[in-house]
């Protein structure tokens, strides 16, 4: 998180008290007491004039005028001000000529008297009419809503308040920003307000060169977009000193911004690689100890997205109360239907076809389409929409780079599995005998391991995992019964690329090709970008035909 210095923000408030004048400064020196009491949060003084003659502006029924109405309005610090400004922006503001009055209509649909708040008895005048605005008056509505809601008690309103002021950059409530700013606590809302301040600041024909200077570097010190389009248009006739300050800043932002950019894609490249870890690890496992080549390992994934479907379903009409645990609940639910489905192919079809690899590719090709029928025929070919719980929803920022919670989860739950097998393959028996038949059957058999259990095992353990790689991939792909076909070639290039049999060699190969992947798309595309992955994994695999980690042992032999 950006802090400003303390001496940018002395700067800062000077050029609002030299902006907003000696009252107004008097009244901003008197309110910035260490300690925030009730009158902290009060609204500016009215404005004279009153309310009536601001809302006066509105009768004209022209844009300038209802520009001059929003300021005004704003600048009374009446009670209903953010009221009528809403309903503005909401085109629910009416006006009658004849009357001579203004009108507001609430979310019910009924008719207000802008000027006293009461509800208008009987029916409305006969020439009652839409106050029209347009895109200029709406930037000037957001400011002058931000302007009204720098005051708020909620630091998050304040916050997105002192945002919409930055984007407006409105001279009108530069007072209410000056005011706000002297008495605010929360530094980041404090930061906010600074940058919304500089960015007026910058904009103002009567703020002096020095203090647009100092306006420069706290945008320069924001670095993000918006603060790269706010220096970039600087006005034509801004002095030279100022216009060589924001093309430094410019440049620097620029530098930043790249910088972040491939953090950001390294980002991305990791939560791709994640997927590809989650769809792969459980090929790794049946294709390293058995030597299958299974083209139905992408409908495992499937199975485990439709299991996550069907549980939602049921928790939707029957327990909507447990549906941030659904995920959860159809974890498990998804492993052992996807690994059981497993062992009744091993048992029924792959048993028979052990050392036949070209037969085995093209029964598990077959065993697949039938897969995806029999989804088809029971859920439909449509998609099947899988809702994602409230604590993967919503994103969250680091710097200038974006992090949706779904993905972190994802990330978080990958790395979950794969040590988890890990410590399956090291400390359990199974994964003793799978070791063991890994490194060499035959030894293995004339110790007593039953190598044909071993495999049914092998192979409902590889597809139970696909089924909960099918559970993550429910939130971030569609639910349909090709959803395993969008994974099973990059399944098996991960594999191969690491190495077969070696879940060390996957984990690496997987997030080497997501990030490889994420670099090479804004360059050549997602298709190219693909090609151009197959095409350096074949070169690579011509020099290290067993992969990045080779696996010692029957793979060898064989």
């Amino acid at each position: 998180m950006r802090i400003l210095s303390d001496r940018l923000v002395a700067i800062l408030f000077a050029s609002a008290i030299a902006l907003v004048g000696p009252a107004a400064a008097q009244t901003a020196s008197e309110q910035a007491a260490p300690a925030p009491t009730e009158s902290a949060t009060s609204a500016p003084a009215p404005e004279q004039g009153g309310l009536a003659a601001a809302l006066a502006h509105f009768l004209e029924d022209d844009f300038s005028e209802t520009d001059a109405g929003i300021a005004k309005i704003a600048a009374t610090g009446d009670p209903k001000a953010a009221t009528i400004i809403e309903a503005l922006r909401d085109t629910r503001l009416l006006f009658s000529a004849q009357e001579k009055k203004v009108y507001y209509k609430d979310i019910a649909n009924k008719l207000f008297d802008a000027a006293t708040g009461a509800p208008v008895a009987g029916t409305a005048p006969a020439d009652i009419a839409d106050v029209r605005i347009n895109n200029r008056l709406r930037r000037g509505i957001d400011a002058a809503m931000g302007g009204l809601m720098l005051q708020a008690r909620e630091p998050d309103k304040r916050f997105e308040a002192a945002q919409a002021v930055f984007k407006s950059r409105e001279q009108s409530v530069l007072a209410a920003l000056g005011a706000a700013l002297a008495k605010e606590t929360d530094p980041r809302v404090k930061r906010a307000m600074t940058e919304a301040f500089a960015a007026i600041v910058i904009y103002s024909d009567e703020a002096s060169e020095s203090d647009k200077l100092a306006a420069v570097g706290v945008i320069r010190l924001r670095g993000d977009q918006e603060a790269l389009n706010l220096l970039a248009g600087l006005p034509a006739g801004s002095p030279e000193a100022v216009g060589a300050a924001a093309q430094e800043a410019v440049t620097a932002i620029q530098n930043q911004l790249a910088v972040w950019a491939t953090v950001q894609n390294a980002w991305y490249g990791l939560s791709l690689g994640s997927v590809l870890l989650l769809a792969a690890i459980g090929l790794a496992i049946t294709f390293g100890v058995m030597g299958v080549i299974n083209m139905a390992h992408g409908e495992m994934v499937m199975i485990g997205a439709y299991v996550t479907f069907v549980v939602q379903e049921l928790i939707r009409t029957s327990y909507p109360e447990l549906f941030d645990y659904s995920l959860l609940i159809a974890v498990p639910l998804a492993f052992v239907v996807a690994g059981f489905i497993g062992i009744l192919i091993e048992q029924g079809i792959i048993r028979f076809l052990y050392g036949r690899p070209l037969e085995t590719l093209l029964a598990t090709w077959g065993l697949s389409l039938v897969l995806q029928q029999a989804v088809r025929t029971g859920f439909g070919p449509t998609n099947r929409e899988v809702g994602a719980p409230s604590w993967m929803s919503g994103a969250f920022d680091i710097g200038s780079i974006n992090i949706t919670y779904g993905r972190l989860w994802i990330i978080c739950f990958t790395l979950m599995v794969f040590v988890a097998l890990l410590g399956l393959l090291r400390f359990t028996r199974l994964g003793l005998e799978m070791r063991a038949v890994t490194q060499n059957r035959a030894m293995a058999a004339s110790m007593g391991i039953r190598t044909g259990r071993v495999d049914a095992l092998t192979f409902g353990l590889g597809s139970g995992i696909a089924g909960i790689a099918g559970v993550a991939l429910s939130q971030i792909d569609n639910v349909s019964p090709n959803l395993g076909q969008s994974y099973i070639i990059d399944s098996f290039m991960v594999v191969v690329f690491g190495g077969v049999g070696n879940l060390w060699g996957t984990l690496v190969g997987a997030f080497s090709l997501g990030i490889a992947n994420k670099f090479l798309e804004p360059y050549a595309g997602a298709v190219l970008g693909k090609i151009a992955i197959l095409v350096i994994i074949i070169l690579f695999i011509q020099k290290r035909p067993r992969g990045l980690f080779a696996l010692k042992g029957r793979a060898v032999e064989a």
